[in-house]
């Protein structure tokens, strides 16, 4: 069996947005501060000309961006960018445009950066589910330097597709923010698709391509969650004995198998609770449980309210 398109199964459950917010246009030296992202929200970057460092102060890690480069905090961490000469930075200039992102610049004489920065939107409450399976960081290039076909899709969309972001954001052209916020959107989903295929996949959802052996089960759970799978089953259709397939498991995902089963159908019945005519018990069924007790204490855990609550936030936000 082929290589379970899971981008596109995690793509059907969570609705992902984007939006662009600054044209960072700087010279050295500059520096700018980004708090913790709040929940539901991925900040990403685009380094279109010019290099940065990306700092994690938490985490006390720290990055080279350079041009081609972009970057997705998939956690939300707060970070700093900055250029990297410890010198003080100047005063920067803003104005918004009547697409709606602003542009920044400032007086700095030095090496020159032209930076997009913007962030993706979760559809609640699956920001855990985007957390849990993707790395704190996702850095890739929108250009293939070894001109390798292996990475041609990834590295070659997302050259073109950051070239139209780069265009639509020089001016204000008529549609120029729905453009650039569609553009947003499909740029998550080619960064990991780009990621998935490079050296940096070395867990999560990410490492899947890495681990074919393994996308038979997976696919089965994704097309039939609620189906009453057990770890027997699961480790017949990769092949592979009960022990072997766990440890495979959970070394390439960071997360069992049971666990990743129960993310796929908490996440399937937060949408479906959005139904006003699915009860709690249709939807408990839908995704393989029987019990309904069962199923409203699993989701509680999982999402962090009840069911009811869940339903009722969701109601109110419509």
């Amino acid at each position: 069996m082929s290589q379970i398109d899971w981008l596109s199964n995690l793509l059907q459950m969570i609705t992902i947005t984007g939006q662009l917010e600054v044209r960072c246009v700087y010279g050295a030296p500059w520096r700018v501060v980004w708090a913790q992202a709040a929940a539901h929200e991925i900040p990403y970057h685009v380094v279109l000309k010019g290099r940065a460092i990306l700092e994690d102060p938490e985490r006390e890690t720290a990055m080279e961006l350079v041009s081609g480069d972009i970057v997705l905090l998939p956690h939300g961490a707060a970070h700093v960018l900055h250029d990297g000469s410890g010198h003080a930075p100047g005063i920067t200039h803003n104005r918004r445009g009547s697409a709606g992102w602003m542009l920044s610049e400032n007086d700095g004489q030095g090496e020159h950066l032209d930076l997009l920065c913007g962030r993706f939107f979760i559809g609640p409450p699956h920001d855990r589910l985007i957390r849990s399976y993707l790395p704190t960081n996702l850095v890739v290039r929108a250009l293939d330097r070894h001109g390798g076909e292996g990475i041609e899709s990834a590295s070659n969309h997302l050259a073109s597709l950051v070239g139209l972001m780069r265009m639509e954001s020089d001016g204000d052209k008529p549609g120029g923010l729905a453009i650039l916020n569609a553009l947003s959107s499909a740029l998550f989903t080619l960064v990991v698709r780009a990621a998935s295929e490079s050296e940096q996949a070395s867990a999560g959802l990410l490492a899947l391509a890495g681990h074919p052996r393994l996308a038979p089960a997976i696919s089965a759970m994704f097309a039939d969650p609620a189906r009453p799978w057990t770890l027997p089953d699961l480790a017949d259709l990769s092949s592979m004995s009960r022990a072997t397939f766990m440890r495979h498991f959970q070394d390439a995902l960071g997360r069992s198998a049971v666990e990743l089963l129960t993310d796929i159908r908490m996440s399937l019945a937060a949408n479906a609770l959005k139904k006003p005519a699915m009860t709690t018990e249709a939807v408990a069924e839908s995704v393989g449980y029987q019990s309904v007790s069962a199923f409203r204490r699993v989701f509680t855990d999982r999402m962090g309210m009840t069911p009811g609550q869940w339903r009722r936030l969701a109601r109110d936000g419509e």
